[in-house]
């Protein structure tokens, strides 16, 4: 048995991620301030990415690729259409991840909802993480979601504090999805 304990946080042993690909999502162009990448969003995904990595799941995550965006400009928006499109039929699970401005509503991500829409009709489990409760301005559609496609949506601050729970959902969703294949 290998060891796959994330650094720092207890209780990952046994989870494994291994075979199971995960697309990391959430709002870049409107997250991209004059003094850099928005930092807690930032944060957010990289300790996603970091969990989902260190349990030995594989990660499409056009935050990395495109450096929070310092690499955005150099990309086409159909490079960026055709890239995402194909991680989103190649993952096992969709995970976008959703913050709040300092008011409390939800950032702008056109993208983000565009990957949802593709999550869904491609029928991913699909996992959003956000604060709970959602954002007073999330559009029905986003509410609504569940009622037509494999959503838990998984509060922000819970997945901060307590990764395992998201790595545990992780595996249980992508094992589902890899073992059907």
């Amino acid at each position: 048995m290998t060891d796959s304990t994330v650094a720092g946080v207890d209780g990952t042993e046994g989870i494994d991620l291994t075979g199971v690909s995960v697309f990391v999502g959430g709002p870049i162009q409107h997250a991209i301030r004059d003094d850099g990448f928005h930092q807690p969003l930032r944060h957010a995904i990289r300790d996603v990415i970091g969990a989902v990595s260190a349990v030995h799941g594989t990660v499409f995550s056009a935050h990395v690729v495109e450096k929070f965006g310092v690499d955005t400009p150099l990309y086409s928006p159909d490079e960026v259409s055709v890239r995402d499109f194909d991680w989103m039929r190649r993952c096992d699970v969709f995970v976008p991840v959703l913050p709040v401005d300092v008011a409390g509503e939800l950032m702008r991500t056109d993208g983000t909802h565009v990957e949802l829409g593709w999550a869904s009709a491609l029928g991913k489990p699909i996992v959003v993480v956000t604060p709970m409760p959602m954002a007073a301005n999330a559009s029905h559609l986003l509410r609504g979601l569940p009622s037509v496609a494999d959503v838990t949506v998984f509060d922000l601050a819970e997945a901060a504090a307590h990764p395992t729970q998201l790595l545990r959902l992780l595996e249980k969703l992508g094992q589902e999805v890899v073992m059907s294949k």
